[in-house]
């Protein structure tokens, strides 16, 4: 174990941490203080070291570091060097962050064990940190760590990494006055480019009138020709011809939440036709830069699909203000 001592008295003593002024380091972990070394060790600016001292043993920093890493992240994670106590978790390849968020609630209740991620369902980039954790203070003991471990054995890892599989989307277009070409129909552009964002394509699009049997036959076509992924597009408002859901539905399609409690974006719809995803995209987004379309679509490409709660537990922070940089931590469009 270790033990708090004025620096005047810890001649012939082991240093349990660094001992640094500023960036340097004038004393490693380990090393025995001379008496010839306190002048120096008086330089760091402090007046007590922590030293190792026989009893328990209590687990460094370091050493702790290391064994939060293999605790906390699955498969898909680089752990950065150890500084100051503090291991970073680095996204080895492009995908969605998944954060056991329950678990990561009852580590940090711990104490003493520390873990700050980014917003499960963030869209990682290859390098991205993001995770950390250390312990506080310098040393904890062992059966402290332990708890923690066997926690995460239990219940874990805190962290997932989903890469992106789904390639191919299909895109129905509704609408009697795209279809008559009475409008200029914008959606397949905007489709395409947030699936190339994503590493994916569109590999066909249609457009069909406000008819709920060539709605769904569309949909069904989409399915059939490897879409692995189907957008319904421009059919959700308030007027009485949009019957977009009603076709989805009719195409044989489970409806998970028709609306979301997000804004901008909330006439959208998620549905899952034999498992593939169906994503009716808000007409907002076509004139707003972020919308609850681009919380679900990360989601659904890295093939985590979207349940009814987790629609519903969006209004918290599901507001929108556009802000940059955001002042809002829990805004879904900011992850």
């Amino acid at each position: 174990m270790i033990k708090k001592v004025p620096i005047h008295d810890a001649a012939g003593m082991t240093l349990g941490h660094d001992l640094t002024r500023g960036a340097e380091t004038l004393f490693r972990r380990g090393w025995v203080l001379r008496r010839e070394d306190i002048p120096a060790a008086l330089d760091s600016g402090k007046a007590h070291v922590y030293v190792m001292t026989d009893g328990e043993a209590d687990v460094n920093e370091e050493d702790a570091a290391y064994r939060l890493s293999d605790a906390f992240a699955g498969a898909g994670f680089r752990r950065s060097d150890i500084k100051e106590g503090r291991i970073d978790f680095i996204a080895a390849a492009r995908g969605v962050l998944k954060v056991n968020m329950s678990l990561l609630g009852e580590i940090n209740a711990a104490g003493r064990v520390v873990l700050a991620t980014r917003h499960t369902g963030t869209v990682c980039e290859l390098d991205m940190v993001v995770a950390g954790a250390k312990i506080i203070p310098l040393y904890i003991p062992d059966a402290g760590l332990r708890t923690v471990e066997n926690l995460c054995r239990e219940k874990g890892p805190v962290l997932k990494l989903l890469p992106f599989v789904l390639k191919r989307a299909g895109v129905v277009v509704v609408g009697t006055e795209f279809f008559r070409g009475e409008a200029e129909e914008k959606f397949t552009e905007l489709i395409w480019r947030k699936m190339e964002a994503l590493g994916a394509q569109v590999i066909h699009s249609v457009i069909v009138p406000d008819d709920e049997r060539q709605i769904a036959d569309a949909v069904i076509d989409m399915k059939t020709r490897g879409a692995e992924i189907i957008f319904a597009c421009g059919g959700f408002g308030v007027d009485p011809d949009d019957v977009t859901t009603e076709a989805v539905e009719l195409a044989g399609a489970e409806i998970v939440s028709y609306g979301a409690p997000v804004m901008p974006g909330s006439s959208c719809l998620v549905a899952y036709l034999d498992g593939v995803p169906v994503l009716g995209a808000p007409t907002c987004a076509l004139w707003n830069k972020a919308t609850v379309m681009d919380v679900f679509l990360p989601r659904m490409l890295a093939e985590d699909r979207i349940m009814r709660d987790e629609v519903a537990a969006l209004g918290h922070g599901g507001l929108c203000l556009s802000c940059q940089p955001c002042k809002y931590p829990l805004c879904p469009f900011c992850k």
